[in-house]
């Protein structure tokens, strides 16, 4: 579905085709949602649009889903050992609609979803932009922008911009996205033509969560993962190219975690997070090859962290975190309970994400620190918590070669050794105003950021 940037072949005004592809991004039925992204199709909209400059073609530099291609917060690039006082050179600084959806970076494109009020109603939508000019190539309707609260929240004067939750997934020429009903579509990463579309609820019976779905589509070798089916079929994987189900299993309620993907005891495995703790499948079967309790009460928004054969997990409302290792005994695998630190205080996390680097997490472990949280330095085997930096608050924290980029929730982006001895930061620069629960992207030495009031792209150089 169009919205913006150049018209498409065949032009907007096939009111037949309209109505076919408004109905794909919010299920039949909805013709009020249709009718709003009708108007979006009649007309050019940047209003409130998020443009972050980009990066080169070449697919090693691709950052192509939530928490980087391998789902582990990851780069293979590696940043400079530091950057001028005044920060690393500005190269997009642009107006950002609200939203916490993370930018990807594929195929000389940039993709998040973003929130826009058309004819006085909002719609979330897909947008695409180039990555080399900043020019606006698309924009899809992918469902109606409504919230259930949760997301006003933050420090003293950096508080509300609810939006947009989910991160879009980019493979093969082809874009994912998981609405916050359980649609899951799958568009053209050229045009934003809508290529096919499956509704959870509908289809596999899915019964959404509290405050709405906010997992991101995982996507691997030829699949794309989500949750939120029915008995039987809570856990699900499709082909990426045509739609079709390549398996469904499990009953588990789903959470608003994001799933992981990792080899383990060289196994290729997808790993769930849902209301019965953590489930791994074999990632071309759906085979279950093993689970670990771990409670849900209210919100878990988490993804697992592998390290090696140890898988972590975290939450916040007094529930806290744990970690286990899996054993391989033949062709079975077993979880055995390494440690488990229940409460908020220690290693409780609501969103925020951490990294694995030599056996330790690092990342902004805290439950409702916003402002002020800290970034710690967890071990990894133990839980001990071997130092805090507080002053990050609710934000997000990615791994390029030696050093940590942490994004804190007021838009500070610092630079840091990371070792278990002592916190040690290089740089630090303020890169973007407003409210930063996303994931910073780094893809063809440029670093990507976004809050809920702009968005903005820095050249790393020697990061290529």
């Amino acid at each position: 579905m169009y919205l913006g940037g150049a018209e498409p072949a065949g032009g907007p005004n096939s009111a037949q085709k309209l109505k076919s592809q408004l109905c794909l991004a919010v299920g039949e039925g909805n013709l009020a949602a249709a009718h709003l992204m009708k108007s979006c199709w009649l007309k050019t909209v940047f209003a409130g649009g998020v443009l972050l400059a980009g990066c080169s073609l070449a697919p090693a530099a691709e950052w192509s889903q939530y928490r980087g291609p391998g789902t582990a917060g990851v780069s293979a690039e590696k940043t400079p050992a530091g950057w001028p006082e005044s920060g690393p050179k500005l190269r997009w600084r642009v107006p950002a609609s609200p939203g916490f959806s993370s930018f990807v970076v594929a195929g000389g494109k940039v993709f998040t979803i973003v929130s826009r009020n058309v004819d006085g109603a909002p719609v979330e939508v897909c947008v695409a932009w180039d990555a080399e000019s900043g020019n606006e190539l698309w924009a899809a309707p992918v469902g109606v922008a409504k919230y259930q609260g949760g997301g006003e929240t933050g420090a003293e004067g950096n508080t509300g911009g609810d939006g947009p939750r989910s991160t879009p997934a980019v493979s093969a020429g082809r874009v994912f996205i998981y609405n916050p009903d359980m649609v899951l579509q799958c568009l053209d990463a050229a045009k934003g033509k809508t290529l096919w579309k499956k509704n959870i609820a509908a289809e596999f019976q899915g019964k959404n969560i509290g405050w709405k779905s906010a997992m991101s589509p995982v996507v691997d070798g030829n699949l794309v993962y989500v949750a939120g089916g029915g008995p039987g079929q809570a856990m699900l994987a499709f082909n990426q190219a045509s739609g079709e189900l390549a398996w469904k299993t499990g009953d588990d309620g789903m959470t608003h975690a994001t799933p992981a993907v990792a080899t383990v005891h060289g196994v290729r495995q997808v790993i769930f997070l849902m209301q019965s703790g953590l489930v791994a499948l074999e990632a071309g079967s759906g085979k279950k090859l093993w689970s670990f309790p771990f409670p849900y009460r209210v919100c878990t928004g988490c993804s697992p962290v592998v390290g090696g054969d140890v898988v972590f997990c975290t939450a916040g409302y007094d529930i806290g975190g744990a970690a286990c290792q899996i054993v391989k005994n033949g062709s079975e695998f077993e979880a055995r309970e390494l440690w488990r630190i229940k409460g908020n205080a220690a290693v409780a996390s609501l969103w925020s994400t951490p990294i694995q680097k030599d056996g330790y997490l690092y990342g902004m472990i805290s439950y409702k620190k916003f402002g002020d949280g800290p970034l710690k330095c967890v071990d990894l085997k133990t839980g001990s918590v071997k130092w805090q930096q507080p002053g990050f608050g609710a934000g997000q924290v990615i791994l390029a070669g030696n050093y940590l980029v942490a994004l804190a929730d007021d838009g500070t982006v610092a630079l840091v050794d990371p070792s278990p001895a002592a916190y040690k930061e290089v740089a630090r620069f303020k890169a973007i105003a407003g409210k930063c629960w996303s994931t910073p992207a780094l893809s063809d030495g440029r670093l990507f950021v976004r809050s809920t009031k702009e968005g903005a792209c820095f050249d790393l150089p020697a990061a290529k």
